[in-house]
């Protein structure tokens, strides 16, 4: 049975992939997770605030000490890792695509245009395959235009290829006006690959303190429903590689996203819920299901139910779908 799969010009043996998470931030986790059978690995984000943070306490340590005595040459205690963040992170990436067998995809999250195009820059240099820009933009203001908004996506994008030549993919949330025509956009500027989607930050309300609870969920089934919408529309439509992953817990959900077009799946929260050793669990369901159903590849699996295929009117396909699930009476309300 043929796995392999082709994701922004990456030859993997199969589509399953570890998505960016604290697994994926140091050497061990990611030797750990690609000798447990993943495809390929996110590592975890590079944030630009971190970062410029780290800088910010260093320049004022050093500010600090400069009316000290002159002969204090060693004023400050030797730290246990004086690398810093990014040199770090740096390290960990410099090791992990020279050892672990399996292409390294580098997630960078930046916040200001230099940010993104210094930092991509120095990822590439340190070896990554590729590059997964990780866009977080929350536009709180409600003076800025959707236009606005979906021109700054474009213009990290083009500043950051304009300056790297390995593969650049962009992992962005749904939250457009035509997220069609948002991701086409990418692709026209120059995206080899698009993620969907990005989880935004939900906060919640705790009533005993009255403040704003910061957490995060694990992803579940249920919340796949968009990104394999979307999947299914854009699937065959754009001239680049598709990843998505959100709620994946089993090898079903995996085949759902190859069915609906999605070149390769992305997996987090089931593997720090079961371990690395997942990737067995999944990669063996995935290759049982193909033989059940006679592929004998995942090329011949992969965009079966992609809405191109099946539809000449997508738009009048969705409408056809909402409207059959709000009368047929699914919902009972109880007395």
């Amino acid at each position: 049975m043929d796995l392999t799969i082709r994701y922004l010009g990456l030859e993997l043996k199969h589509p399953i992939v570890a998505a960016a998470s604290p697994l994926t931030g140091n050497i061990d986790g990611i030797r750990r997770l690609a000798e447990a059978g993943a495809a390929a690995i996110v590592m975890e984000s590079v944030y630009e605030e971190q970062v410029r943070a780290e800088e910010l306490r260093h320049v004022a340590l050093l500010e600090e000490g400069a009316e000290s005595q002159p002969e204090a040459t060693a004023y400050f205690p030797e730290s246990p890792d004086d690398r810093g963040v990014l040199e770090a992170h740096l390290e960990t990436l410099r090791h992990a695509s020279g050892d672990v067998g399996v292409p390294i995809i580098a997630s960078l999250n930046g916040s200001s245009r230099q940010g993104w195009v210094d930092f991509a820059v120095q990822l590439e240099q340190a070896g990554a395959s590729a590059i997964e820009l990780n866009v977080y933009r929350v536009p709180a203001d409600p003076l800025e235009t959707g236009q606005a908004v979906e021109q700054s996506y474009v213009d990290v994008l083009r500043a950051v290829k304009a300056r790297v030549k390995i593969p650049v993919a962009v992992k962005l949330g749904p939250y457009f006006s035509s997220p069609g025509n948002m991701a086409k956009q990418l692709v026209d500027a120059g995206a080899d690959g698009l993620v969907l989607f990005s989880r935004f930050f939900e906060p919640d309300v705790d009533l005993a303190t009255l403040t704003a609870r910061s957490d995060l969920e694990p992803s579940t089934r249920y919340e796949m429903r968009l990104p394999l919408m979307w999947t299914a529309l854009l699937s065959g439509k754009l001239n680049a590689s598709l990843a998505a992953g959100t709620g994946i817990s089993t090898h079903e959900e995996v085949v759902k996203y190859l069915l609906v077009g999605s070149d390769v799946v992305t997996t987090a929260s089931s593997l720090l819920e079961h371990g690395p050793g997942h990737f067995e669990t999944l990669s063996n369901g995935l290759q049982e299901w193909m033989a059940s159903h006679g592929f004998g590849s995942i090329d011949a699996l992969r965009g079966r139910l992609a809405v191109s295929r099946r539809h000449a009117d997508p738009a009048a396909f969705m409408r056809a779908q909402y409207y059959q699930i709000q009368t047929a009476g699914h919902f009972t309300l109880r007395q």
